[in-house]
């Protein structure tokens, strides 16, 4: 790796919430009263969450999808450039709030550009695919930016799981300078759902 690390130390925790449907129990007997089966049943829901394991950016070119962790409040990247990891403190495609966080490298010293290199070339207003699981989930980019790399965890608000749900897409970019550790900026590219996973 050509000095890209990701730092993810910050990151709030997803929130969660149950809900409880009782469908026990006999209803007491009138004349008008509805069949037990009928009773309690939630609506069907069209939303689909899943873990993604490809992503199209647009153009139309493809990546595999890793499950990627956090080891001392570093986001570890798949070793290989043509690889992007998922992290997995943060929300899955398709779930109603939290972030979708992605992150593979530009380049590597081993292996050239990476996948994430054409990131630099993404514009508010693609639309970036996930699939997984042989499910489908859209995402309009909505902003492109430039993070000091010691900002990315905390001001950048990037990994937050409070938000309405969102897909963020990180690699390095900016000034290479292998004194100082690597690269010294992050490109963060933040994309909104088109619509409910399929």
């Amino acid at each position: 790796m050509a000095g890209c690390s990701v730092g993810a130390s910050s990151a709030a925790p997803i929130p969660t919430a149950t809900f409880t449907f009782h469908t026990t129990g006999t209803p007491p007997a009138t004349a008008t009263s509805v069949p037990p089966g009928q009773i309690g049943t939630p609506a069907p829901s069209q939303r689909v969450r899943f873990v993604p394991q490809l992503v199209v950016l647009p153009g139309g070119s493809h990546a595999s999808v890793l499950t990627a962790t956090t080891v001392d409040g570093l986001l570890q990247v798949p070793a290989k450039a043509q690889n992007v990891g998922w992290w997995d403190g943060g929300a899955e495609a398709g779930d109603p709030y939290g972030s979708v966080v992605l992150a593979g490298h530009v380049d590597t010293k081993t292996e050239g550009l990476g996948y994430f290199a054409r990131l630099r070339d993404v514009r508010p207003g693609e639309v970036v695919v996930l699939r997984g699981s042989g499910h489908t989930a859209a995402y309009r980019v909505v902003s492109v930016a430039a993070v000091r790399k010691d900002a990315l965890a905390t001001t950048s608000g990037a990994f937050d799981q409070t938000v309405d749900h969102r897909l963020v897409l990180i690699t390095c970019t900016g000034a290479y300078d292998a004194s100082r550790g690597g690269y010294q900026d992050n490109l963060v590219v933040t994309a909104v759902p088109t619509g409910p996973a399929q």
